[in-house]
């Protein structure tokens, strides 16, 4: 049994409580036995854990046993470093979540709420958190719900329950008991919920549900899923354990070949590390830590709070974006959107129009003129209308010339509600109502038949439709027979209120398909209504489906995860039903994001690859379920963040290329000189600063590198592509043979010229040939004379400051001391030079190449 299907007397018994409410005593003891009424809290990680947590990457931790290798062999200056790379990368991501973190508990409400209860047949005002079951709550407009209540006793009472079910317009409320079973919290019209809130009339109750065990806390507990990895996370997890098994690999073959040849161990193991140290990309981690940072800066700036730093590039990998639709695309606030007027003027004026004094006048909105409209969402959307077409001085008027005598407050049973206003020696009736109700209080057939068709207009285009009626009395009814009153009426007219769509999210939604991303409304709200808003707003077409909570729960898993794809709105579903959606579409490959900002959409935020939560409207319990928090509530924001993950995550693919290149120039060069018996060309300092200077540096700047052009015009990636398709593997491959190919040749031309600091050429070409690469890795596509040298300040800075640090290794005697190398010559310096900027027109010829290649297939096509 149901607390929504007992009458009151049987409440009473069950509750063990009255009408007097409980005892103090009584209420003391509950709350010992049932706890709090709060939420449960998700245990806050300790910053010590959050800091720990950075370390957590397969990378890390391969570059923390380089570290002890180095110090193992003696080499002290090769472990510091490292490790100061690894510590620097954990403080960053460690201040970004911190940061977020503090954010967002600047978006909570710190006041501890409070309501007013019947305790010892008293009123008092207590703290919401100690409710207990059977507090009988006294509650009226403009308070949010403390607690699951069944009503007692209603006066006009509505609710607006938007944060729980969707629904964006307030439902009346009754007392009556309901006899059906398993209703959704929308449809217990005698029930209200926590966080809600009372937007018209008052009403009692008893409690019937504190904390976890109401309805918004049965909610909460599905937040402790385990959150789905990021694609960036998922291509990073294996790009490390790719690159660990490479080194070993290398290492032992290297290690092994030597010492069957009889080489000295130790000279064999500080060859190994030096390959380990050329193989490892060390900076990487912290220069996709940096590049995320920065990403994180730039949607701060465009109000998108990033919560965890990877799902800055998540948004560049999703296929659908889930919508809720109330508060999320719609305002979350009613407006007038189409209106008949039956052109009736007042009796004894000639200019002023019936319908509009009808407007003014039946209304229970708190109107003081310069303030804010108090009142239910659809009067406050009438008056508004109201005002717009008239002036506050004339609607003022109005209220003095024709004030209010009497009243029928709406109600849930006879939908409709009437105010009697003096009307010179007469008296002015004017009724407001739902459609089908006011048809059969009409005077006449043709004036039915009037308001029917254009209710029915208007219903079909999912709205919310109200008709107006009124009469001349000749004197103040009794007003015991409502019913008889409310017969007769003239059609005034009618109006048709619909929560619109947010200003820009039509082209917020075209921004999102051009970039093939498909947008999806799951809305607990009417079919009507969603379609509407639906087509408003280009998410569904004529040939685009449309599917109920109903429907959905009639199929079955396998049927539904067949049909989730072609489906472009979900209407009247719950919140377990919107986790549905969410996990079929990840069985099908698709990547989600979930957007919304009530209770109800916490589960799916959760469960969604990135969780989208408003951070105006939002609830709590939305945003700490999200990865991604809009400071602006603004749909919009979400395509300016696909388009800043797309950017993120291209440039992080550029110094991927650039320092995978780098360092399988490294490999390839210690290598084959190993196995082919060359003197190392390379000592471990020299291949530590490349990897922290000439390949760190350059490819920081890269993170800079401006979109694309077409980076809003192609198909996002897909969740299971690797990091290195698209080119990217064979580009490392072939420029990191030609970057070796090119050292080692200088290597061996040097030694046989007789040239003693052969060692510091090679170091310098290698050093000289990554920064020509680095300049040419800018776009895959356009030629870097046409993206302009000075479109990337900052990597010409870097590229600059770089080559200067470099001739400073080479030319200070401190610096030689350290680096064991030496001064070159001007033709040394320039043969170099030379060497290096093979590469550099090496890698443009290869975008020629392929836009030749791609002309080609497109004219064979």
């Amino acid at each position: 049994m149901y607390y929504y299907q007992l009458t009151i007397p049987e409440l009473e018994h069950t509750l063990k409580t009255g009408l007097q409410g409980l005892q103090e005593d009584e209420a003391a003891e509950r709350l010992q036995k049932d706890g709090a009424n709060v939420l449960p809290e998700k245990k806050k990680s300790q910053a010590w854990r959050t800091l720990l947590e950075q370390f957590n990457d397969l990378m890390i931790l391969i570059l923390l046993a380089a570290a002890v290798l180095s110090g193992m062999v003696g080499d002290l200056a090769d472990t510091f470093i490292i490790l100061a790379i690894v510590v620097t990368n954990a403080i960053i991501g460690f201040l970004q979540e911190y940061r977020a973190g503090r954010e967002l508990e600047a978006l909570r409400k710190l006041s501890s709420t409070q309501s007013r209860v019947m305790r010892d047949g008293k009123v008092q005002l207590v703290p919401s958190a100690s409710l207990v079951k059977g507090d009988l709550v006294l509650l009226e407009a403009g308070n949010v719900v403390p607690a699951d209540i069944r009503l007692t006793e209603v006066h006009a009472l509505s609710v607006n329950e938007a944060s729980l079910t969707g629904e964006s317009i307030a439902s009346d409320k009754h007392t009556h008991a309901l006899l059906a079973t398993h209703l959704s919290p929308g449809d217990c019209l005698n029930m209200v919920f926590k966080g809600t809130h009372v937007t018209r009339g008052r009403a009692r109750g008893w409690v019937v549900a504190t904390g976890k065990q109401t309805e918004v806390g049965k909610i909460a507990v599905l937040l402790h899923e385990k959150k789905t990895a990021t694609p960036l996370q998922q291509r990073m997890k294996q790009f490390g354990k790719k690159i660990s098994y490479l080194i070993l690999i290398i290492c032992l073959i290297l290690f092994i070949s030597g010492w069957l040849r009889g080489e000295n161990p130790y000279s064999l193991l500080l060859l190994s590390l030096s390959l380990a140290v050329a193989a490892i990309p060390e900076a990487l981690p912290a220069l996709i830590t940096i590049a995320l940072s920065k990403g994180a800066s730039r949607l701060a700036k465009q109000q998108a709070l990033v919560r965890k730093l990877p799902a800055v590039e998540t948004l560049g990998s999703v296929t659908y974006i889930c919508s809720d639709k109330t508060g999320t695309l719609t305002q979350n606030k009613m407006r007038v959107a189409e209106k008949y007027d039956a052109q009736f003027k007042v009796p004894g004026s000639s200019d002023q129009n019936l319908f509009a004094l009808c407007m003014a006048l039946n209304h229970d909105v708190a109107y003081h003129q310069g303030k804010p409209l108090l009142g239910e969402a659809t009067e406050t959307a009438i008056l508004e209308d109201v005002l717009l077409h008239i002036k506050a001085e004339k609607y003022e008027e109005c209220q003095t010339l024709f004030p209010r005598v009497a009243e029928f407050p709406f109600d849930a049973e006879r939908k409709c509600m009437s105010t009697i206003h003096t009307f010179g020696d007469s008296f002015l009736l004017v009724t407001k109502g739902a459609a089908e109700v006011l048809s059969v209080m009409m005077g006449t057939r043709k004036e039915q038949d009037l308001l029917q068709l254009h209710a029915a207009k208007n219903a079909s285009a999912g709205m919310r439709v109200l008709a107006y009626g009124c009469k001349i009395l000749p004197a103040l009814p009794s007003l015991h027979d409502v019913r008889e009153i409310e017969k007769g009426l003239s059609f005034v007219g009618l109006l048709g209120l619909i929560d619109p769509p947010r200003e820009g999210i039509a082209l917020a939604i075209r921004g999102c398909k051009e970039a093939c991303i498909q947008v999806v409304m799951i809305t607990g709200d009417h079919p009507s209504t969603a379609i509407a808003i639906a087509r408003k707003t280009g998410i569904m077409d004529d040939h685009d489906r449309m599917l109920t909570g109903a429907q959905m729960m009639a199929m079955s898993e396998e049927a539904f995860e067949k049909e989730v794809e072609h489906i472009r709105v979900y209407a009247r579903v719950s919140p377990d039903q919107k986790l549905r959606i969410v996990k079929a579409l990840q069985k099908r490959g698709q990547f989600v994001a979930m957007t919304g900002d009530g209770v109800n959409d916490a589960p799916s935020l959760k469960a969604a690859n990135i969780g989208v939560a408003m951070g105006v409207t939002g609830t709590d319990v939305s945003r700490e379920a999200a990865d991604l928090v809009l400071l602006d509530d603004n749909f919009s924001t979400i395509v300016r963040a696909v388009k800043e993950g797309r950017r993120i995550f291209d440039n992080i693919r550029k110094f991927v290329k650039y320092i995978m290149t780098c360092n399988s120039a490294e490999i390839l060069i210690i290598f084959v000189a190993g196995m082919a018996g060359m003197p190392m060309p390379l000592l471990p300092i020299h291949i530590l600063w490349i990897n922290l200077v000439t390949d760190s540096l350059p490819a920081l700047a890269l993170a800079a590198e401006k979109a694309e052009p077409d980076v809003m015009h192609r198909p996002p990636r897909a969740p299971s592509e690797s990091l290195f398709a698209q080119g990217l593997g064979y580009h490392i491959v072939w420029v990191g043979l030609l970057m070796a190919g090119i050292t080692l040749g200088l290597q061996a031309w040097a030694i046989k010229q007789g040239i003693q600091h052969w060692q510091t050429m090679v170091f310098t070409v290698l050093a000289l040939a990554q920064l020509s690469h680095v300049l040419a890795v800018r776009s895959d596509k356009i030629f870097v004379f046409r993206l302009g040298l000075f479109s990337n300040l900052q990597l010409l800075m870097v590229v600059v400051f770089t080559f200067v640090l470099q001739m400073m290794v080479i030319y200070l005697p401190l610096m030689n001391r350290i680096f064991k190398t030496h001064p070159l010559s001007v033709n040394e310096l320039f043969i170099c030079l030379l060497a290096a900027m093979l590469v550099f027109h090496a890698v443009e010829l290869e975008k020629w190449l392929k836009a030749k290649w791609i002309i080609q297939k497109l004219k064979n096509k």
